[in-house]
């Protein structure tokens, strides 16, 4: 079997389905197989995720979500022999020679249409037509599967549950000396709350961000705690409409409090997690969640919403709050920074949770619903 999994997307942006991908790709090369699988890559892109047996380089000239992606991605692919394309960024060439497997990590463009830009309406309104053309549809989580039933009408049986995973590089970190290094790149204090992600409306910010100031007034009013003043750090590139993020910090005084780091590089992501009090992860709609997964992975304590996905990846490692309650997020700021032993319990309840998801297991049962659909299985 000869599969193709598309890895253009690596070299226009590192979020989470490029993390996806590389730790699909990383965990198939783990394994023991006969199958060879191409990794198609932007023509500009000169890195190479994995160099072992069984995996070839195809670079591309279509570039990723280009508006005649359609027209020129099958010329390209028609050259490759392939038995199977998988696309981990949901929408599938449609005219193609091969099996077709996608990957859905969400469906919230079609939940918050009004949260999207001019050019991912385009994109993502191919959805109907991705599913219907596609011989196999993996979805990241119950929730995301749940919705493909319910939104798009995809039938059970086409649609397999394969979680994500962390990568392994997220892990405590004993070491000091790298964590000391990323709290002065980033001039970061002794004691901050972390969000990572994009900074657009579905994260739900302006939320926490509202939160964080009844924490901040209420150590100002008492003086015993001012020394415990902290900071909120967001980590996390600027997206659609976050606007509202920003005049959120500014109209509420918390412009000395709340720091925008920008995007991140993956490198220093875990020694942030390792550096954080705890992880505030306020969505109102995640399709996964995967800072859930890496701070848990790490060590961290984790603050997250109930909502969509989140508790199916978080169970009871992390305390969940309604995204929209602005108090129940103040109140389990403050419970978690000034406990101790709450925020072991969350430590190690979350340690316990990340070791069950795995870049092998990932690929594993990926590389199963290939055969499966190639081979034209019926369940």
């Amino acid at each position: 079997m000869r599969v193709g999994i598309d890895a253009r997307l690596l070299y226009y942006q590192q979020a989470g389905i490029a993390t996806y991908i590389t730790g699909l790709i990383r965990g198939l090369a783990t394994m023991r197989r006969d199958e060879d699988f191409v990794v198609l890559q932007s023509r500009k892109d000169e890195k190479r995720v994995v160099n072992c047996k069984g995996f070839e380089v195809a670079q591309l000239w279509t570039p990723s979500h280009n508006r005649f992606e359609q027209f020129s991605l099958p010329i390209e692919l028609a050259l490759l022999r392939l038995n199977l394309l998988h696309s981990p960024d949901f929408i599938p060439p449609f005219h193609r020679r091969c099996k077709s497997v996608i990957t859905v990590h969400d469906l919230a463009f079609l939940r918050y249409p009004h949260l999207l830009t001019k050019d991912s309406h385009g994109y993502y309104g191919q959805i109907s037509q991705a599913v219907g053309s596609a011989d196999g549809i993996i979805a990241v989580s119950s929730h995301t599967r749940n919705d493909l039933i319910d939104q798009l009408g995809v039938p059970a049986p086409k649609i397999r549950v394969i979680p994500e995973a962390a990568d392994p590089a997220f892990q405590p970190i004993e070491d000091q000396r790298p964590i000391e290094e990323v709290r002065q790149r980033y001039q970061l204090p002794r004691k901050f709350v972390l969000f990572v992600g994009t900074i657009e409306p579905r994260k739900n910010l302006v939320t926490l961000i509202n939160a964080f100031e009844k924490v901040v007034r209420g150590l100002e009013r008492n003086p015993l705690e001012r020394g415990s003043l902290m900071k909120l750090v967001i980590a996390g590139r600027e997206g659609w409409l976050c606007e509202d993020v920003f005049a959120a910090v500014s109209q509420l005084g918390l412009k000395e409090q709340v720091m925008f780091l920008g995007a991140v590089p993956q490198q220093d992501l875990p020694a942030l997690y390792n550096a954080a009090s705890l992880l505030a992860m306020p969505s109102l709609y995640e399709g996964f969640g995967l800072p859930v997964l890496e701070a848990m992975a790490c060590g961290t304590p984790v603050i997250a919403s109930r909502s969509s996905s989140i508790p199916e990846v978080a169970a009871d490692a992390a305390i969940l709050v309604d995204p929209l309650d602005i108090d129940g997020w103040a109140e389990a700021l403050v419970g978690v920074l000034g406990d101790e032993n709450l925020g072991g319990a969350l430590r190690e309840k979350g340690l316990a949770r990340a070791r069950g998801f795995s870049w092998e297991r990932m690929a594993t049962e990926t590389l199963a619903f290939y055969k499966h659909v190639v081979e034209g299985a019926r369940q």
